[in-house]
């Protein structure tokens, strides 16, 4: 009886060595992961119903950070399926060590001025900015605090080094990411900040938009692209598929971007 017993636990243990080693069911959920700009957190998840109803079996989780962050976790080996950046600088690194395939832009932006919804120091154009007392902007690594410089840069040219010199000034603190630069000014521990469009356009009841001019802005590239290791691949190329299809540029548009062209890694 002791030696049936002890073939029968044999035998139940090389069943289940065996069923363990089995393929992954057809049916069995598969979660894509995201690693997006912060400044697309409510229009990525406004599309994730939409992408799951079609891949019932799909999850998709989302990571949304700085640009520059994101990408130094992908290119420490973090498991990523799509990669959508504020900037080609983060992602041209990633390409640059073979990393994405074929990076597409699916949207631009605009920056802007914000200021708190009671506007204390009455700052109505860009070149009332000086009149702020605490300016808060992103830091030099991040997407919005590249284009920052360099709308500073070109306000120095217009206005005078004097008025550059008066903005940078002005400036309190830098932030790794643009909602943290749109929550200091919603939240009024800063007189003013510059953020995308499409991140001011969230907190109306709290913020004002300042324009900045046309000869000094700067149009900011979204680019999008599925990882070359991505779990699954599949999944991640039907999603770019629904960012570039007209329902996803419709949603981008609501969202206050504007229609970004198909362009490879500069």
């Amino acid at each position: 009886m002791i030696r049936r017993n002890f073939v029968l636990a044999i035998l139940a243990t090389s069943t289940l060595a065996q069923l363990s080693a089995l393929p992954a069911s057809a049916n069995e959920p598969q979660e894509l992961v995201v690693f997006a700009a912060a400044s697309l957190r409510e229009v990525f998840q406004s599309l994730a119903p939409s992408f799951e109803k079609q891949h019932p079996n799909a999850k998709i989780r989302f990571n949304f950070a700085g640009s520059q962050d994101l990408g130094v976790q992908i290119d420490q080996g973090a498991k990523v399926d799509v990669f959508a950046s504020a900037d080609w600088k983060h992602m041209r690194l990633l390409a640059a060590h073979g990393m994405v395939a074929e990076p597409t832009i699916f949207a631009c932006n605009l920056p802007v001025v914000v200021v708190p919804k009671n506007n204390p120091f009455n700052i109505s154009a860009f070149a009332d900015l000086p009149k702020a007392t605490h300016l808060v902007v992103g830091a030099p690594e991040v997407p919005i605090g590249a284009y920052t410089e360099a709308i500073f840069a070109a306000a120095e040219k217009s206005y005078g080094k004097a008025f550059g010199e008066r903005i940078r000034a002005r400036v309190r603190s830098r932030e790794l990411n643009v909602r943290q630069v749109l929550t200091k000014v919603a939240m009024g521990e800063a007189d003013a900040g510059i953020v995308y469009r499409t991140d001011a356009l969230t907190m109306p009841d709290k913020i004002r938009i300042v324009e900045i001019p046309a000869a000094l802005n700067v149009l900011a590239d979204y680019p999008i692209a599925v990882l070359k290791a991505a779990p699954h691949a599949e999944l991640a190329s039907d999603f770019v598929r629904l960012v570039m299809s007209k329902d996803g540029q419709r949603t981008l548009a609501a969202a206050g971007f504007t229609k970004g062209e198909r362009q490879e890694a500069r």
